[in-house]
């Protein structure tokens, strides 16, 4: 059933303008990106076809090219996702600059999951922050292949002295998606 069928009131865009993007789900939140569906498929249903495919809201507006192998995407919409999610990454850089503070887990991890989700090799971040844990700032000094970057304690010692950093937050991510770490990063840290 085309969404244009459906009640007003359960319509995603309407549902967004009404009551805020929260509550929507991912795939309704997509759907609206996408504005219409293709033959068979409204705009709900490739939705959840395309979180289905790409594992997730983070690899789906990473996916770049790769969209264009759902029916109905082409580059136009893989350029609307790559806006979204610049967007969604220069808000949340622009709110770290204006003195917002990396104080818990969640914060780190929302705010890792956009500058390094979709990344096809490896690559270690520095997180520099002064001492209320404001980010003075972010470095990727080391990039890797699919599965090992190369890490220097020197370096990275070097680098937090120079950014006169109180605290500092290293991460790196594994483009697998998988969240355990291994014995190299254990012996690592």
């Amino acid at each position: 059933m085309a969404i244009s069928d459906w009640p007003i009131a359960e319509r995603p865009r309407e549902r967004l303008l009404a009551k805020g993007a929260k509550l929507l789900s991912d795939a309704e939140l997509v759907a609206v990106l996408l504005r219409t569906g293709v033959r068979g498929k409204n705009a709900i249903e490739l939705a959840r076809e395309l979180l289905t495919e790409f594992g997730g809201v983070t690899k789906m507006l990473s996916a770049g090219a790769e969209l264009g192998r759902v029916k109905g995407l082409g580059p136009a919409k893989s350029a609307q996702f790559a806006a979204a999610l610049e967007l969604a990454c220069r808000s949340l850089d622009e709110k770290l600059r204006e003195g917002a503070s990396l104080t818990s887990p969640g914060a780190v991890r929302d705010y890792l999951r956009l500058a390094l989700g979709g990344r096809s090799h490896e690559v270690f971040v520095c997180i520099w922050l002064d001492a209320q844990h404001r980010v003075i700032s972010f470095e990727e000094p080391f990039h890797g292949t699919l599965t090992q970057t190369s890490v220097y304690p020197r370096e990275i010692v070097k680098a937090a002295l120079k950014a006169n950093a109180a605290a500092v937050i290293f991460a790196h991510n594994h483009p697998s998606g998988a969240a355990q770490p291994s014995q190299a990063d254990e012996l690592l840290t």
